[in-house]
């Protein structure tokens, strides 16, 4: 959230992953976007729609721009749809249920809306299909060792891809505000030798010290994380069971 009088959440879809049913239910309505809250107006409106299962909403420090996670839909395959990290456009349109980042097509949804197809704005940066990427921070700074300017992702883990997808955190790096190269694997070692979880990202957050701290909702624990060569801090290591 910035410090203006205006607040910006996300809501995410209700009737599953794929889109089939009917997506004119009532259950639907302002769901799949980002809702912009004017509090001395008492008042709510759409920012952005498309976006299935937005998450970790933060600002970018360079371009001042609102970005979030997103959860994107299944049953399509294990290497598709990617979730992704993005900026999100005051006004834009996703894709969600219609069209995958971008305009593709989901053929399973009806009925087809090719006027919105056709306006859907592709996401910045994908980061693999799956995961389940729920918490987003994002670091410029010196603590870290070779991190110095991007964004940390949070991935909580696929349920059902084989291999599995995620348990991990991730480094996005970034230029001048934008994502530039490689994902970079911050945190592991949440699953077992037999595919089982030990623990499960979700929510990242850097503290006042310049540490990430990422929460774990199945180790029940809140990890810190720091670099090796900051002798004011332990080091950074994967998590274990």
């Amino acid at each position: 959230m910035n410090a203006a009088p205006r607040r910006h959440i996300a809501a995410g879809n209700r009737l599953g992953g794929s889109g089939r049913r009917n997506l004119h239910q009532p259950v639907e309505q302002d769901r799949a976007r980002v809702l912009e809250i004017a509090i001395a107006q008492r008042s709510v409106r759409t920012f952005a729609s498309g976006l299935r299962n937005a998450n970790g909403l933060c600002w970018n420090p360079v371009t001042a721009q609102l970005w979030v996670a997103v959860n994107e839909r299944d049953q399509l395959g294990g290497d598709i749809v990617p979730d992704y990290i993005t900026s999100v456009r005051e006004g834009a349109f996703y894709g969600w249920p219609y069209s995958y980042y971008g305009q593709h097509v989901d053929a399973r949804v009806e009925p087809p809306r090719p006027d919105l197809v056709a306006t859907a704005v592709k996401p910045d940066y994908a980061v693999g299909a799956h995961a389940a990427s729920l918490g987003l921070a994002f670091y410029r700074g010196d603590r870290l060792g070779s991190m110095h300017d991007g964004a940390f992702v949070g991935q909580h883990g696929s349920w059902n891809r084989i291999p599995p997808s995620g348990y991990k955190v991730i480094f996005v790096p970034f230029k001048d505000g934008q994502p530039e190269g490689e994902p970079v694997d911050v945190l592991t070692g949440f699953l077992d030798d037999k595919g089982e979880a030990h623990g499960r990202p979700v929510g990242v957050a850097i503290d006042a010290h310049g540490a990430l701290l990422v929460a774990d909702d199945v180790g029940n624990t809140v990890w810190r994380v720091t670099s090796a060569s900051n002798p004011s801090a332990p080091a950074a290591g994967a998590a274990r069971p």
